[in-house]
């Protein structure tokens, strides 16, 4: 089995639209496809058993909490956007406030749509390479609108944080961590997903 994406490099003569993309994602359903800014697509191993289930808790948290609080929705580890440089990213769990997603048309909506969440989630697997990740956090604070991402490392048991304009802390071995302010009231209980 894989340990890490394959790279699939494009010649600029064969590049997709983004709807050639998405079609492609489609007829592909059964891969995990993103494609970088540069139009190199990375196909990705599927996750084992244990960090499926432990993605699973961390959407599952999300999820309650922003039924609760009601003023976003959630998306799960197949939901696809693309970014305002032309990467098409698929974080593990996101959040996204609602008065910024009704501003997408309902066609925008049903494809990879042309906006990053508020918040993103990636959570590391024992065999991801740690670089990557944060590169593609880096690339998420990049983004408008954009205003909070967490790295969970389960490896080592840390979680970065990410914050626009602000430089990545680290949490060393967490019970709980908290979303504040930008997520108020959420707090995800790490003993899930350790």
């Amino acid at each position: 089995m894989l340990s890490s994406p394959l790279l699939i490099q494009i010649p600029p003569s064969m590049q997709m639209t983004d709807e050639q993309f998405f079609d492609f994602c489609q007829v592909n359903r059964d891969l995990r496809i993103e494609c970088n800014q540069f139009g190199e697509i990375s196909i990705m191993p599927p996750t084992g058993s244990e960090t499926g289930n432990r993605n699973f808790n961390v959407a599952l948290q999300l999820g309650v909490w922003s039924e609760k609080d009601g003023t976003g929705i959630c998306f799960d580890s197949s939901t696809g956007f693309t970014l305002s440089t032309g990467a098409k990213r698929s974080p593990d769990a996101s959040w996204m406030k609602l008065e910024r997603w009704n501003t997408l048309s309902s066609e925008q909506q049903q494809v990879f749509a042309p906006i990053c969440p508020d918040f993103v989630i990636e959570l590391r697997s024992l065999s991801d390479n740690l670089q990557p990740l944060k590169d593609k956090m880096a690339e998420y604070m990049q983004e408008p609108g954009v205003q909070l991402g967490w790295l969970i490392d389960r490896k080592h048991h840390r979680v970065y944080i990410y914050r626009p304009s602000q430089s990545e802390e680290c949490l060393e071995n967490p019970d709980t961590v908290s979303g504040e302010p930008v997520l108020p009231g959420f707090v995800l209980n790490m003993s899930k997903i350790w």
